[in-house]
């Protein structure tokens, strides 16, 4: 286990380094793009937001949607059909996550953490990380545009795609998580007799799954956002009708859909929270 101090000194060099990375990202653009960032300021951009701002309210329109009971029956209908597919994918990628994470976790497989090392392990340490690789390398987007060709277009491509790229990410990041976990109640735990399935039950459940929960629903939120990219290819949901609503200038409609997505990330939050609190109590 590395110390408190080494990690306090690692913590600081990081965040020094990142701070000096932003600086220089910053000066770079400021000097190959000056004319461009200060185009952005010029009246006639101000112009053309003011109408794009006046045209999302439906200020002068004969229709406005976000008024319209009709469309919000509509629109809600497919925020349904959206937050249907955005649980189907957290659900994919973490069923996917918690079949190879454990052996992705070095001291597993190495024995560190529990005594115990079998031949075998190598080979799927390496081929779970490899599939985390591509999971998360591949963004939401490309998955989409290749589940397309071998599904119709609807929401079963869509849930998998966002699956596949967040069971990459959620693999990563758990596999991170056994790693840095304190060792020692397992290795008393293992020290006094227990047995494989006793050492996961009350050892490393215990001390993993309140950060693994905050990971999952960390990353449901993000799929519900991704799933807005993954419908404009043709996923389904709302994010097809967002496409359509841009392609033929339907401006309020927009306004419609972007509400509707509001009100999703805030289901998301009262979900969260309401989990958390359950993991809590029990």
């Amino acid at each position: 286990m590395i110390s408190s101090k080494k990690r306090s000194h690692f913590i600081g060099n990081s965040f020094w380094l990142l701070i000096l990375l932003i600086i220089i990202s910053w000066i770079s653009i400021f000097f190959k793009h000056e004319r461009d960032i200060f185009a952005i300021f010029n009246s006639e951009n101000s112009i053309y937001l003011q109408k794009f701002v006046k045209n999302l309210l439906g200020i002068g329109k004969e229709k406005v949607a976000y008024l319209d009971p009709k469309d919000w029956k509509v629109a809600l209908k497919l925020s349904a059909q959206t937050f249907v597919m955005s649980i189907v994918a957290i659900g994919f990628a973490t069923l996917g996550m918690l079949i190879f994470v454990f052996p992705t976790a070095r001291n597993v497989v190495s024995g560190e953490l529990t005594y115990r090392s079998k031949w075998y392990y190598w080979p799927l340490y390496y081929l779970g990380r490899f599939l985390f690789l591509i999971g998360r390398a591949v963004p939401e987007l490309l998955w989409a545009m290749i589940l397309l060709y071998l599904f119709k277009p609807g929401l079963l491509p869509g849930a998998l795609a966002l699956a596949l790229h967040n069971f990459g990410i959620l693999g990563k990041l758990v596999a991170e998580l056994i790693e840095d976990m304190d060792d020692r109640p397992i290795k008393n735990l293992i020290v006094n007799g227990a047995s494989t399935l006793q050492v996961f039950l009350y050892g490393l459940i215990p001390e993993l799954m309140p950060k693994t929960l905050n990971y999952i629903l960390y990353r449901f939120e993000n799929i519900i956002r991704a799933s807005l990219i993954v419908g404009i290819v043709g996923a389904g949901g709302l994010g097809m009708q967002f496409r359509l609503a841009m392609s033929f200038f339907r401006y309020t409609d927009i306004t419609l859909y972007l509400l509707c997505y509001l009100i999703m990330v805030y289901c998301s939050d009262i979900l969260s929270a309401w989990c958390k609190k359950f993991i809590r109590v029990s």
